[in-house]
């Protein structure tokens, strides 16, 4: 009896540490061409919301674009001034986790970052949940929705 009481808990131990491996370490996951092209335009268009490169930024954010703060939303217009401005400085992305799926021309991306950002002249660092939607027209990824959700906790647990 003992014997199978410890073998039961060494199945079920053994179980759980494998699935708690791979939910703990995402530099597990194997990413497509068409993922990889996504994630790595994401991570440059953080650097250009960095670098304030407002003509890159106004050619990949859709004309229909929306984007959504803890503040409030608005179209690429806004958005494009608010970062020409300083209104918001996207000063860096810590990106922590990253999840992609492609549907047909459309890409939805969530990265889990912590963002240090001048938000009206003061420097915060919030986690964020973020999810990026991108389309494919004319052969070129175009971001469409830009939405942050504040996580309660780091790392969004």
């Amino acid at each position: 009896m003992k014997a199978i009481i410890l073998g039961l808990f060494l199945i079920i131990a053994s179980a759980q540490l494998s699935f708690g491996q791979a939910g703990l370490n995402p530099t597990n996951k194997t990413f497509t061409a068409a993922e990889q092209e996504i994630i790595t335009l994401s991570k440059d268009k953080w650097q250009w919301m960095s670098d304030k490169n407002i003509d890159v930024l106004n050619n990949l954010f859709h004309e229909k674009s929306m984007f959504v703060h803890m503040g409030g939303s608005w179209g690429k217009e806004q958005e494009i001034n608010i970062i020409k401005s300083g209104g918001i400085w996207y000063k860096k992305a810590d990106i922590h986790d990253v999840t992609v799926n492609i549907i047909d021309n459309t890409a939805i991306l969530l990265n889990r970052i912590d963002l240090l950002a001048v938000v009206g002249g003061n420097e915060v660092t919030n986690p964020f949940m973020v999810t990026e939607v991108y389309v494919k027209q004319n052969g070129e990824w175009k971001l469409g929705s830009l939405s942050f959700s504040k996580l309660l906790t780091p790392g969004g647990h």
